[in-house]
This record gives structure tokens, sequence and C-alpha cells, in this order.
């Protein structure tokens, strides 16, 4: 989860890694730090809290090079520090170290060092990788055989980067289950990060490294080779976003840029799978015949993939008539699970590295299921582990709290079911035509729904207050809920729950007073009349009730305290719609109180360990 960024060139590296670091400090703002080479050796510069932080050191104590690496971090062993921010030295501070991820075995492996003579300055696990990188110098000068034989002894998913004054103009790459790391390479300069938004301002041609790869990087270019030094010839790939799609464009937060970038993600999704009128998942790889065998869906995934695939799972069941099921991939790896492979495992990650999801695809194919990847990252761990993948073309997305990758992620299972449907015969395709207008329908619909931003406002001054929120759905609506409740807790720190409304009487009931402000989401769907039943309930005991409702809806303005009216939709894609205003609302709420939108604390944007 933490951010890497190096750079070797004849630039200013200093300022380089300190924009690439702004650029990533979504993926982690406990500390931060750099270390660059110069003549004398290398110089390193570290600071916890964010990147201001570390800008503030080296005004006061400036260094210069152009060759260094930066790293932003989002604490897994020792708490926030300067003492344990990256980048971590050996004992002759020679060498350095960063990283992402987790070294499992860090603990047996410090006490050996310890025990031949090394010294520790930190708690965290990174640093142990710097001793082990010394250790194995040792034995040989060169720095890619030294790293090397030092990832030998190491268990875990991780990625590094490795800079020793000793190998000038030289970087050494390291990924291994981790998250992304991405090759940039430029004109007399190559660079290494986390994620492309590092790299888009000085290049969009990148190699992404695969999983047991090693690369050099140096001016004239990379060098990619396997762990055991085989080595590896890949294509680069260009990337067509430009700088300005990962910049604020004029919006306070990246979040509400996001937010209003929506009906574009979802657009660019349908235009990538839908040529003409014809729905094609060639990624995929989901034959006719291959989807004429699957009958069973499971769909894997954490956080917010998890609420887009309690969507998808109705989308499934209707448009494809397969029996569909949603589980955390955090315990899904854990169960003993029974697959065949008549069962297609969808996985959902945004980012393509969540650590839990990567392990459950992988313990799926290994009971023999197929696997499916939906992501938004080309190239991605995810997209590779899978048997097939379907991306969903949002765009970078830098806010933590996850939005248009969200509503771009429904999309895509939208277009899912309805091809599982028509290969398997289970939509006419008229039927299923019908269904991709439908779709292409709503990017306008969101476009008119995020007009509600101006109601939000009243809204969210009542809801600030509080510490306590309910939000209630049934059907695909119980998962809007769920998600409406989750951006509330990230971004704005209130307690709230989503539940599906019929387990209402079930518990949740007993919290409802004058106090508990609850969220309603009553589309004129086949639950609506029992929706208006929970709002009586909730009104009974002197709940305050705000309805995300229809267009026009008399009946419900009539019966609640505050409403947010939405486009009528078709149900199924209906949470493209009302999962809007709940994302305003918990922006507005969020500001009210202060906090940090992007980057809320204890949070960062890919998961990648577990």
């Amino acid at each position: 989860m933490c951010g890497i960024v190096g750079y070797v060139g004849d630039r200013d590296a200093v300022r380089l890694l300190l924009d690439g670091l702004r650029r990533l400090e979504y993926r982690g703002y406990d500390s931060a730090g750099l270390a660059v080479q110069t003549p004398s050796g290398l110089e390193v510069r570290r600071s916890a809290g964010k990147i201001d932080n570390l800008c503030d050191r080296i005004q006061h104590d400036p260094l210069a090079g152009t060759t260094g690496l930066g790293h932003t971090r989002w604490a897994t062993h020792g708490r926030p520090s300067d003492a344990n921010s990256h980048p971590h030295a050996d004992c002759s501070r020679r060498l350095v170290v960063v990283h992402n991820g987790i070294l499992e075995n860090y603990l047996e492996l410090k006490t050996a060092l310890r025990a031949e003579g090394h010294v520790f300055r930190s708690e965290t696990d990174t640093e142990v990788m710097a001793h082990l990188v010394e250790h194995e110098l040792g034995r040989t000068a060169d720095l890619t055989q030294a790293v090397r034989a030092a990832a030998r002894g190491v268990r875990g998913a991780y990625a590094l980067c490795v800079l020793s004054a000793d190998h000038p103009g030289q970087i050494v790459a390291l990924k291994r289950g981790a998250g992304a790391v991405v090759l940039g390479l430029g004109d007399g300069e190559s660079f290494v990060a986390s994620d492309i938004p590092a790299l888009l301002p000085h290049t969009r041609t990148v190699l992404i490294m695969q999983d047991e790869e090693m690369a050099v990087i140096t001016r004239a270019g990379v060098a990619l080779a396997k762990l055991d030094g085989t080595p590896v010839e890949r294509a680069a790939s260009v990337i067509t976003w430009d700088a300005a799609m990962a910049e604020k464009a004029g919006y306070r937060h990246f979040m509400l840029k996001e937010i209003n970038e929506q009906p574009e993600a979802v657009d660019r999704t349908i235009r990538a799978h839908v040529v003409g009128d014809t729905l094609r998942l060639p990624e995929a790889n989901l034959t006719a015949a291959r989807a004429a065998l699957i009958q069973r869906v499971v769909l894997l995934s954490c956080g917010t993939s998890y609420h887009a695939a309690l969507i998808g799972r109705s989308m499934i069941e209707r448009l494809a008539g397969l029996t569909a099921e949603v589980d955390l991939a955090s315990e899904f790896r854990y169960r003993d699970a029974i697959l065949d492979p008549g069962t297609l495992v969808v996985a959902v990650s945004q980012s393509g590295e969540t650590a839990d999801t990567l392990g459950a695809v992988h313990a799926a194919a290994e009971r023999g299921a197929r696997t499916l990847g939906i992501t938004n990252v080309v190239g991605s761990a995810l997209a590779r582990e899978a048997h097939g993948v379907i991306y969903t073309h949002a765009g970078p997305e830098i806010g933590v709290a996850s939005t248009k990758t969200f509503s771009a992620t429904v999309a895509a299972l939208y277009l899912l079911a309805v091809a599982l449907g028509r290969d398997r015969g289970y939509l006419h395709a008229q039927d299923a035509q019908k269904r991709l207008e439908e779709l292409s329908e709503m990017p306008l619909l969101m476009s008119e729904t995020l007009a509600l931003h101006e109601q939000v406002g009243p809204i969210a001054r009542e809801i600030a207050p509080h510490t306590n929120l309910l939000y209630l759905g049934r059907g695909p609506q119980h998962a809007v809920a769920l998600e409406g409740a989750l951006k509330l807790k990230e971004i704005s720190y209130i307690h709230a729950e989503g539940y599906a409304a019929g387990e209402m009487k079930h518990g949740p009931i007993a919290l409802i007073d004058e106090r508990m402000p609850v969220v309603v989401l009553t589309p004129r769907d086949a639950s609506y009349d029992r929706m208006v039943g929970n709002v009586e309930e909730i009104k009974a005991r002197g709940g305050r009730v705000i309805a995300v409702c229809h267009r026009g809806d008399v009946e419900m303005t009539n019966r609640v305290s505050r409403v947010l009216e939405v486009p009528a939709a078709p149900d199924l894609l209906m949470p493209l719609l009302t999962s809007i205003p709940l994302q305003l609302l918990a922006y507005e709420v969020a500001l009210l109180r202060g906090t940090d939108v992007d980057r809320p604390r204890n949070l960062a944007k890919s998961v990648t360990v577990e």
C-alpha cells in the first residue's frame, strides 16, 4: 500500500521525487522520505506525517542529485515516526531500501542478522532487507546478484527498490506478489513507481513488472529478468491517460472530481466493450461454449468492490439465469469452499492488486474453478492471475474513497451478466440488445443526478453533528445502503451502518430515536411498498428519515423529512443513480467536519497486504 518512486537521469531528482510522492500520497501518508546519490555517498531525508513535512525538512536541509528514491508510507510494522520512515539504510549507510508489502519472517531474519553484528535503527520489517543486501554484498560486488540472493531467504508479498552509493546511476527493483511496480521509459532517463500517475508528467511509455521479476533501472533504460536471472523481453505499453486526468482540474478535492467523472467513466466502460450493437468481451476468454458449461457464479471482493459485487449478483441471477453468490475475499480463501469446473469465480478489485482478492483467486484456481477478474488497471496482478479479465477503463482514481471505479465496476458486471445470458441462451438477442440500450442511457441520467449536489448541503449540515447513522435498502439498494454507510465512515469518521431494510426489525430498530438519522433508498421498484412500511416504523419511533427516491414521488416526499430525487431507471441499474447522492452526502459531511477527504486516516487506496 505504500508508494514508491525512483528516478535515474540528468534532472534534479529531488524535485521529481517530491512531485511523484505527492501523486502517490493516497497510497500512504504516515511518513515520507527520499534518498539521492551524491559524490560523497547517499543523502537521506525522512519525516513523519505528510509530504509537506518532508518538504519543510528538505528546505532547511537541502540535498541534490540526479538518481534517487522516494517513499510514502502506510504503516504495518512500527508506529509512524522519523526513525520508521523509509528509506532504510544498512549499517554502512551506503545502501538504502524502500519497500511496499510485508516481510513475513523478518523477526527471525532480524535475530540472525543481529547475531552477526548488524545494528537496527527502526521497528520496521523493511530494514531487514537493507541488512540482508549488505550481507550479500560481502560476497559479491554485483548489486543485482546481492538483491537476488537476499530475496531468496525472505517470505511474504512485497515490492522494493534498492539504491547504493557504490553503484551510481542505478536502481534495482524487485516484485514478489505485492502491489504494482511500473517502470517508466524516457529519453536518457528512467523511472520506477508504484502507480502510473507518478510517471504521467514525464512519460507515458511504461513496462509493468510481473511477479518474481527484477529490474535494473539506468539512464539507458530498463533491464528485466526473472529472479533466477533469466532475461525477460516485454514490449512497453503506452498509457492513454494524460497528466490532467490525474489532476484535480479545478475541483477542491480529487474525490469530488471523481464523483463528477462517473458518467464519463461508465460511458468509457460501455464503449470499450460495446461496438455498434455488439457486446464483445474478448479478454474475458469466455466463449459461448465455455459459458454454456457454467453452472454457478461466485463473486469475490473486498470493501467497495464487495458492494458492487452484491449488485452484480442480482444482475447475473436475473439476466443470466445462474445461481450467484458473493463472498468476502478475505474470508473465502480460508473456507473449504466447494468449487468445480462448472463454477465461474469473478474477482472484483479496482486496483487489481488487493492481496486478499488475489489470494482468493489463486485458491479458486487450485480447486478447479475458472476465474475472471474485473479491474480498472491494465496489466495488474489480477489481470495476470485470472483466466480472463474485463477492464473497466474508468481512468485513474486518486481519492482513497472509491466513487467512479464503483460505478464503472457496476457497469462492467452488468455487461458480464448480459454476455452470460446471451451466450447461454437465457436472453434472446433482442432482449440482450434492449438491456445494452438501457445501460447506454445511464451516463446521461447520472449527469442529471449530479445536479443534486446543491440540495445535499442542507442535509449534510443536519447530519454532521450526529455520531451514528443508519442506511436501509432492499434488493440491489441494500448494496447501495452498505456503500453509502461505508463512504460516510471512510471520510467523515461518523459511525454508520447499512442494513437490508427487512432486517431492521431484527435488531437495528432498537437504535432508532430522535438522535438517529436514517437514510432510506426507496426507488419505485418491487420492494417500494415494503420500504414505505419501514419508513413508517422509523417515524413511529421518532427517527428522522432522509429518502433517496424517484423524481416526482409525492407519496414519499410527504412521508419523510428530506428527499433527494433521482431520475427513474431500470431497477438493476438504479444503483448507478442512487449511489451518487450518498457519495455527495458523505463528501459534504466530511467538509463540515474538517476531515481530509482525499486521504482519510488509517486508509490506503490499494490494500496490498493482508
